[in-house]
Parts: structure tokens; sequence; C-alpha cells
């Protein structure tokens, strides 16, 4: 397993992070969900992934109890906050200063742990100002429970804004963390290089386009039994976009390349993110062992610029690349 900085700070974690959302506490069973956590960590993955509105809060448990006896300082554990959690009342999402000290106090108690290397904001709140919101960061950081902050699927200005206000409270905003994939490109024209200025790194989710890319869909084809497109607790609807035939066609036409670098088109997929020199990792899930063991083949491969290009001939066209796509709710979900 090879790492990374994360950002610019002196912090590494493994280039390919374990998440689990849509998985624990949902789709996968506690036990298998636990095997899943053991295989990350034979393979050398030390990064963990999770959130609290993730399964309204029981895949954190999970998590915090299948890294139960490993030794802390050598795991980096990731948590967000903002999606709604517990009944959803008018203060139970969203950024402000009562729903984040409130939601890192439980993020803590479920994950066992006294500390988050990363405490990241889910989305922007447009709802909260954003001096209030990295206040209350900054206070999560000298109270020594979390070590150091980041967001998720935020744009270039909010990247920007968030970013100088950190610098005058004193830490370190370093993550960010967007969906990236082959298909979904919206973070290179503007997101990349505010990102590149502002020394924050990606650690991008979903880089083989919710299993479009794994190859296991065929254009015409009945969806597999059990896949994650015909799960109706969420799989179904962020798969969606990326079962078009002319995508699962192109998809098809990546097996030779992926052939003629060793890899499955799963590991391909991970590798081409980790080809982008501003991403510090990509989060990969699993409902089984042996995904986590495959997918880690995808750390320390360096694909030549033919591979690339080819990739980019055959699939490219079919990419959305629109910045504007990058969006947080108007308003607080759930409340």
């Amino acid at each position: 397993m090879e790492f990374r900085y994360l950002g610019n700070s002196g912090l590494k974690i493994s280039e390919l992070t374990y998440g689990n959302w849509l998985t624990h506490g949902s789709q996968v069973e506690n036990e298998t969900a636990t095997e899943c956590v053991k295989a990350a960590l034979d393979v050398g993955i030390t990064s963990f992934d999770t959130a609290d509105a993730y399964a309204n809060t029981a895949a954190e448990k999970v998590l915090g109890k299948a890294l139960r006896g490993e030794r802390r300082e050598s795991l980096e554990i990731f948590t967000k906050v903002y999606w709604p959690t517990g009944p959803k009342g008018p203060n139970d999402s969203g950024l402000s200063r009562k729903h984040i000290l409130e939601s890192i106090d439980g993020s803590l108690h479920r994950l066992k742990t006294d500390y988050v290397d990363l405490y990241q904001a889910h989305r922007y709140d447009l709802e909260t100002p954003l001096e209030e919101t990295m206040q209350a960061f900054a206070d999560v950081v000298r109270q020594g429970k979390a070590l150091y902050i980041g967001v998720s699927e935020w744009n270039a200005t909010q990247l920007r804004a968030g970013a100088a206000l950190a610098k005058e409270l004193g830490i370190q905003l370093i993550s960010n963390q967007p969906q990236y994939s082959m298909l979904w490109r919206v973070i290179e024209p503007e997101v990349i290089p505010a990102s590149q200025e502002l020394g924050i790194s990606q650690i991008v989710w979903s880089p083989v386009a919710q299993g479009a890319l794994s190859g296991k869909y065929l254009p015409g084809a009945p969806l597999p039994k059990g896949s994650r497109a015909t799960d109706k607790k969420g799989g179904e609807s962020t798969i969606k976009r990326f079962l078009a035939d002319d995508v699962l066609g192109a998809v098809q036409n990546l097996r030779p390349i992926a052939s003629e670098v060793g890899l499955d088109l799963a590991q391909l997929a991970v590798a081409w993110v980790l080809q982008n020199p501003n991403v510090s990792a990509a989060i990969i899930g699993a409902s089984r062992p042996e995904q986590v063991v495959s997918n880690a083949k995808a750390s320390g491969v360096v694909l030549p610029q033919e591979t690339l290009d080819q990739i980019d001939a055959v699939i490219g066209h079919l990419a959305d690349r629109d910045p504007a796509k990058t969006v947080s709710p108007e308003t607080r979900p759930g409340s």
C-alpha cells in the first residue's frame, strides 16, 4: 500500500481509503462488514472514512466495533457532519455551531475513539454563516477532538472562502471529498486548480462510478441480481446516471486497455483517479472482503500516458465535466 500526504499537511494517509457509505449498517450484515474492515487492514489500508448520517449513525457504530483492538495511532479515521441524523429535528442537520459540537461528540462515542484524524463538512451549509461554521470547527480542533478539517463537495468559491477563514483561525483546511471518476470529472475545471492553489487535496468517492466502470453491467442486458443498481435503499438512484447503453458499451471497450496493464476494469478505474496529482486517496467500498483485496491491487500503479490517452479516446467524450454540478442543498435537508 502506498501513502500520500493529505493537502499541505504532514499527515499521510493510505492512497486507498476504506469507506462504508451504503454498506455498513444497511446493505451488509455486521459480521461481513467486520470481515471487510479486517481485509482492508490486511492489505495495508490504514485510512477509514465514514459519516454520522450513513445508515443514520449505524455505520459509525459498525466501523468503531470493527476497529476495536487496533492500535489507534496506526489508523486515520475520518467522519463527517451535515446531513440529518436522529429524529431529524430543526437542528439535526447543517453546519451550525450547535449541530457541529453535538455531532462530534456523538461520532466519537460511536467510533469508540477520543479523536478523529479528519472531521469533514459533508456539504456547504447555505443557511449558516461560514464564520460560525469555521469557528465551530476551530473549537473542535482546539479541544483535541479532531486533528484536521476537511470538506466534501464544496465548489471552488466555497473552498477559497473556507480556507481563508481557517487560516485566520489558525487551523488547517486540508481536504475536499468530491465524486470523481472517468465518467464524472466535474472537479477538473475549477475545484482542482483552486485546491492546488490552497494546499487542499482530494479524497475522492465513487472512483468506479458506483460500479458502472466495473464492467458487470452490460448494455441492453438485465441488471445483475443483488447489484447496487437493484438496491432500493440508495444504490439504485446513485448509479442510474451511468447506466445508459452508450456508457456501458464504452466501458466494455476498456477491457483490452485494462488487460494491457494487467488490471481488471475496477482496478483500472481506481488507478485512473490516483494518477491525478491532486488526489490523495480513492475511497473504496465493499460488500465482500475479496473486493477489498482486488481493489488494493490498484495501489502503486502508474499508468503510462499512452494508456491514459487510450482511455480518453474510448470514454472521455462521455464524461461529465460541468463544474456547476458541484452543488449543495439550498436549505438544510430533513429539517
